[in-house]
């Protein structure tokens, strides 16, 4: 009788510590959202950390990205496209962190969803280039009502002409009103994220599927070279830094970015010089949208947006007039790109069949039209939508800061949004009734508790994933887009005998062998420290990262499948990425000399 091999397992929810100083984490967090602790189903369930989109702990109010953007996610594969196998992703936070656990549809349902399935993306892939001006429309009217709200103090008294007009009411309606609206438009817009984003993935994973059923022993970057160098609006602010710098380069204006984190005085000294208007007016053209961009992103309060910090691009534009003065080529290697993409597709297109020349023309055809927006909506939703969301909570946050609810504008992350909606009330009647409001004696000391729960949680990384992972991991999304697969849960385990040499394995997600020395990076405040020819190490890169490419040889990852943006983003660069490592970030420290392997998925620390 043979033994069934032993499944590891990872901690269960009750299992793991709570930090000094964070206990009652919980109450900080809806009912709803935190693990309650009481066993059963959350002891029972595979639960992996969204650490890709979700690296830092929480604040309460930021609490509503996540919220948003899983619940939104789920509508469009349960309730709008009906895909076959996948429903959507239930989510808990676990100190502090965002836990996911795909939630598959019964295989014995599976069959009934596929004709409706085949009708819906159907309708949308026949008409993706009109549907897709409409979502254009749609998401920028949202981004402009959402500019339009304005968070002010109350007056004393009613205006006199509210009197004569007879309005009867005093103002405060609209302070509630633009709140509500505010919350109410940016869950619109996470609406709209996902109305094209799972049908692009699903156009990929057919021609991917297709390809391995045509090609069984075909790489899987074979396959996402076939639908490479396309051009993607994401790119664009990275672009328009490029040809700022270039321009300043012609115009002979290099020492006016001696000191770019002296913003005015660099504007300054631009217009003062000799056609440094001319590169005034292109940096301001610039900025509208493409500096409605974030460092970061924008799931987070404190995320930086280049329009608000605009040190931040005048400080690439430098190093980017330091490499054009040193001869080197900065701009993405599109035409390269192109030709081996058109390259690749030529060769595996005359594998083909004849009878199925037109089925594999079809599939990539789709893959690329669909493809780009996996990255484009980003850049709407995630940079420029919460980029003017947390502008205007801020603006709220200033409000109660100077009614003394708390110190700073930003302390009001640290109340969730129905708490902020109760202290609206609390202002307005305190207001209202000449009295003063009971918030100031109660928030600032709860504020101050709350943040230091938050550091406290803040001090410990959080566990890969929970419980015990199924025997094998099929959900594609998961695969594709967090590179959580079965080997990659065996690997995080210490169970995969493969990885005895001591090399660490993830995903081979842009190809490509280098070596170099280390940069381990966990937060983007830390990108100032990437130099010229190092390997970038990080818990997961951001799209907006794109300055600093230019600057690394590779880039190593904790999380992330081949659709994942930091692979994407990887090989539209031509860099070697090896993501969805599990700890890369935590085994390699800065310094060390690696070999990367792009093209097989394995780093190698060769020397301390």
């Amino acid at each position: 009788m043979t033994s069934q091999p032993v499944i590891k397992s990872f901690p269960k929810p009750s299992e793991l510590t709570v930090p000094p100083g964070a206990e009652g984490w919980e109450k900080l967090y809806p009912y709803n959202l935190a693990f309650q602790n009481l066993g059963g189903a959350e002891d029972e369930k595979f639960w992996f950390c969204d650490s890709q989109h979700w690296p830092t702990v929480f604040k309460p109010f930021e609490t509503i990205g996540g919220e948003f953007a899983v619940k939104c996610l789920g509508q469009y594969n349960t309730r709008h496209l009906l895909i076959p196998p996948a429903n959507g992703i239930e989510f808990k936070i676990h100190l502090g962190y965002l836990y996911m656990s795909p939630v598959p549809v019964a295989e014995e349902e599976i069959a009934a969803r596929v004709p409706e399935f085949e009708r819906r993306a159907g309708h949308y892939f026949q008409n993706w280039d009109s549907l897709l001006d409409g979502w254009h429309a749609k998401v920028l009217g949202t981004i402009d009502e959402m500019e339009s709200l304005s968070f002010t103090a109350l007056p004393d008294v009613v205006p006199f002409e509210d009197i004569v007009a007879g309005k009867a009411k005093d103002g405060s309606e609209v302070l509630m009103e633009n709140y509500d609206r505010l919350i109410q438009l940016c869950y619109q817009n996470w609406q709209y994220h996902f109305e094209f984003l799972n049908l692009g993935y699903l156009a990929y994973l057919d021609f991917f599927g297709f390809c391995k059923e045509l090609f069984p022993g075909i790489p899987d970057q074979a396959i996402a070279k076939m639908v490479q160098g396309v051009d993607m609006e994401l790119f664009r602010p990275d672009d328009e830094l490029k040809k700022l710098a270039v321009l300043a380069v012609e115009l002979g204006l290099q020492s006016a970015f001696e000191d770019t984190d002296d913003v005015a005085g660099t504007l300054n000294r631009v217009r003062a010089a000799d056609g440094g208007q001319e590169w005034a007016d292109a940096y301001l053209g610039a900025q509208d949208p493409w500096f409605n961009f974030t460092v970061g992103n924008g799931f987070y309060g404190h995320d930086k947006y280049w329009i608000d910090h605009q040190e931040i691009p005048l400080g690439y534009i430098k190093d980017y007039i330091r490499r054009v003065e040193e001869g080197h080529d900065i701009m993405r290697p599109v035409d390269a790109l192109v030709a081996e993409r058109d390259r690749v597709v030529a060769e595996y297109r005359e594998l083909v069949g004849a009878d199925q020349q037109a089925q594999f023309d079809a599939k990539r055809g789709l893959a690329a039209t669909a493809y780009p927006y996996v990255e484009n909506h980003n850049f709407y939703i995630e940079h420029w939508t919460m980029g003017v969301f947390w502008r205007k909570v801020r603006e709220l946050g200033k409000v109660f800061a100077v009614a003394d609810f708390w110190a700073a504008p930003e302390d009001m992350l640290y109340l969730t949004r129905n708490e902020v909606r109760d202290a609206l009330f609390d202002l307005v009647t305190g207001w209202a009734v000449g009295a003063e409001p009971t918030g100031p004696h109660y928030w600032p000391q709860e504020v101050e508790r709350r943040r230091g729960i938050i550091d406290a949680l803040s001090s410990q990384r959080p566990q890969p994933a929970l419980n015990t992972p199924p025997a094998q991991i099929t959900e594609p999304f998961t695969m594709m887009l967090y590179g959580i697969t079965t080997e990659q849960v065996r690997q995080w385990l210490g169970s995969d005998q493969d990885t005895d040499d001591g090399s660490i394995r993830g995903m081979a997600a842009s190809p490509g062998v280098v070596e170099g020395r280390a940069r381990v990076i966990t937060h983007a405040d830390q990108l100032g420290e990437v130099q010229e020819g190092e390997i970038l190490v990080a818990t997961i890169t951001a799209p907006s990262w794109g300055p600093i490419f230019g600057k690394i040889k590779a880039t190593v990852t904790d999380i992330g499948g081949m659709m994942s943006h930091a692979a994407i983003v990887c090989r539209e660069y031509g860099l070697p990425a090896v993501t969805g490592t599990g700890t890369g970030s935590t085994t390699i420290t800065t310094g060390q000399l690696l070999r990367v392997d792009g093209t097989a998925g394995r780093v190698e620390i060769l020397e301390a």
